[in-house]
């Protein structure tokens, strides 16, 4: 069974950094395209960051030039490396990968969410 589990929210100062982690587990075919959204209290979820299997990236312009995206494949982890932090950019953080399984259909997995909070 194929799961994502998300790791590095927490509280950070304004114009701090942090780096957060998912690692994809199960027995997996392939894993194609991950991703990062995010969303704050009465919004709608956005999508923070993106990167496919060649490495390419995309970046909404609210992050563009603070935030990193990366992938570590042995490992099946995506990463997105936080910088300058703002406190718009405070929200509930999701993992999300394209997965096909061993078995069954390839579709989008998502993580249960993990908290960025940036204030002074």
């Amino acid at each position: 069974q194929v799961q994502l589990v998300e790791s590095g929210g927490g509280l950070v100062q304004p114009g701090g950094s942090l780096r957060l982690s998912c690692a994809a587990s199960g027995i997996m075919r392939s894993i194609d395209a991950m991703g990062w959204f995010r969303q704050a209290p009465g919004k709608q979820r956005e999508l923070a960051a993106h990167i496919t299997s060649c490495l390419t990236t995309y970046y909404a312009d609210s992050v563009k030039g603070r935030f990193t995206i990366s992938r570590d494949n042995a490992k099946a982890t995506v990463y997105l490396q936080m910088n300058s932090l703002k406190s718009e950019d405070t929200a509930v953080y999701y993992c999300n990968a394209f997965i096909t399984p061993m078995t069954g259909q390839a579709r989008d997995y998502w993580g249960r969410g993990t908290q960025v909070t940036v204030s002074a």
